[in-house]
């Protein structure tokens, strides 16, 4: 007997969540915490400049050779948005742009476009491509939800590096939470579970690993006790709305929109909008939408218009499905067949979460 899907009053998410759960008068957890946590990521104009302030003395008083700090970029919003932070406040980042195989065109414009106005100096780390196909592949086969945590891995892994190797001791993320706040735990795994990632690739894969950006639990500990590398989220010290970020980067830098969270990537794009409804039945417009709701960008009545449009068009689907299978090496058959399999835990697999929720309290136990 299929399941009645109860809705959050005040926002998109669902019962489809299998972790949600909701108060007498039908309002989710999600949107109970943001009303608690929100506040805290509000401020007055004279918190902010004060908060700006603490942040530019600490990126000054760690800066040991050419650079401030370290940025990301993805032609996103969000890294973009940094990016133009780090430009108003004169900073002298090191941009790095960490090239997958799935950029779109778009992407690269908007890169180029931060870049051309800002004169940042960019590092692009390009990918093993056949090493990074198989991983994919791999996690495809493995029948898994997060397969985007091997690019959020490879990432944070050339990071770290990166700043190690050009004696740079902050790192600027995108990171935010009004925006992205409210991703049910169901959705994701740990981007650090590196055992996971070798156990999958293991299992599944046809090649061997050999540049494939790792960083493991214990490394990334040493990383940021021994390195004393900081992750710090300048989008947290304001009142970021996404919205008006990208009012800003298309007025003053001729950047373009994409679409959808993510969609600056055709991988991301056809994971998003394809495997994960279909296969995982995960909308993940719901819980982006929802917290642009509650960070009063957008009505809930704008997400629920949102939400009725088809997630590609039929012409879209069938073009990028195509190009995405090729590029995997997948038979439309092969490709069915996995669509059609019963979804896998993370935890069915070897993972090193337990080891690091360990850590993690220690940490905070100890304070180092």
């Amino acid at each position: 007997m299929k399941r009645e899907v109860v809705t959050c009053v005040k926002c998109l998410m669902d019962s489809t969540d299998p972790d949600i759960h909701f108060n007498s008068g039908g309002i989710c957890n999600y949107c109970l915490e943001a009303e608690e946590t929100l506040p805290k990521y509000r401020y007055t104009d004279e918190q902010i400049g004060a908060n700006i302030g603490r942040l530019l003395q600490h990126i000054k008083a760690n800066r040991k050779g050419k650079y401030d700090c370290l940025i990301g970029i993805s032609g996103g919003v969000d890294s973009s948005y940094v990016a133009h932070l780090a430009y108003k406040w004169k900073l002298t980042p090191l941009v790095v742009h960490f090239d997958n195989g799935w950029n779109s065109e778009l992407a690269v414009s908007n890169i180029n476009k931060i870049l051309d106005k800002t004169g940042f100096d960019l590092q692009t780390y390009v990918i093993d491509w056949e090493e990074f196909k198989d991983l994919q592949r791999s996690f495809i086969k493995a029948s898994v939800v997060d397969i985007e945590m091997l690019t959020d891995h490879a990432i944070v892994a050339s990071m770290y590096r990166l700043a190690k190797e050009n004696n740079i001791k902050c790192i600027l993320s995108g990171t935010n939470y009004a925006t992205e706040h409210g991703l049910p735990s169901a959705w994701v795994w740990q981007k650090v579970d590196l055992k996971n990632i070798q156990h999958i690739h293991k299992l599944f894969g046809r090649q061997p690993l050999k540049t494939f950006p790792t960083i493991g639990i214990y490394k990334s500990f040493l990383y940021k006790i021994l390195h004393k590398l900081d992750f710090l989220e300048p989008l947290n010290i304001i009142n970021y709305k996404k919205l008006e970020a990208m009012e800003v980067l298309e007025k003053e830098y001729g950047w373009r929109y994409y679409g959808g969270k993510h969609y600056e990537s055709w991988f991301t794009k056809f994971y998003q909008a394809y495997i994960l409804p279909q296969k995982f039945n995960i909308d993940k417009r719901k819980s982006h939408l929802s917290a642009l709701i509650r960070n009063e960008e957008i009505t809930l009545e704008q997400a629920r218009e949102e939400l009725a449009k088809p997630l590609y068009t039929v012409e879209d689907l069938t073009q990028e499905k195509e190009f995405i299978l090729k590029k995997l090496e997948f038979t439309p058959e092969e490709f069915e067949e996995i669509m059609q399999a019963a979804p896998k835990r993370h935890d069915e697999y070897e993972t090193s979460i337990h080891l690091r929720k360990k850590l993690s309290s220690l940490k905070e136990k100890f304070n180092f």
